[in-house]
């Protein structure tokens, strides 16, 4: 997910903090709170083989996902709660932590591409 949103090119290792801090920062919780998925439901076909299907009602974000779970308190760490967790994610919209994520996304590849020479 990271090359998705950064690009395959080269990031100097002079930039590994501030990528790191903009993946766990930025990235992260979009993608757990705020970027929806696709998950597949099984069924058995007449033969007993599962079959995968993508429905509607299985579009989830990761964290919503996870509150579904029978008992999910246990994959918690200890220490964290839904209540913690459920103001993370309520803090901003959809839109707004996409709009965020861009930015600050936008603004690292400047910093980095500014930083680098460019090869001929």
């Amino acid at each position: 997910m990271v090359r998705k949103w950064l690009g395959h090119d080269h990031i100097p290792q002079r930039f590994a903090a501030q990528v790191n801090a903009f993946t766990q920062e930025v990235l992260t919780p979009y993608l757990n709170f705020h970027r929806p998925c696709l998950f597949a439901s099984g069924q058995r076909d007449a033969k007993g083989k599962v079959r995968c299907y993508y429905r509607r009602q299985d579009l989830l974000t990761p964290y919503e996902k996870l509150t579904s779970l029978p008992c999910a308190e246990q994959y918690l760490r200890p220490g964290l709660t839904f209540t913690t967790l459920d103001k993370l994610a309520h803090a901003t919209t959809d839109l707004e932590a996409n709009l965020q994520a861009n930015r600050a996304r936008d603004t690292l590849v400047r910093v980095i591409g500014q930083a680098t020479p460019v090869a001929a």
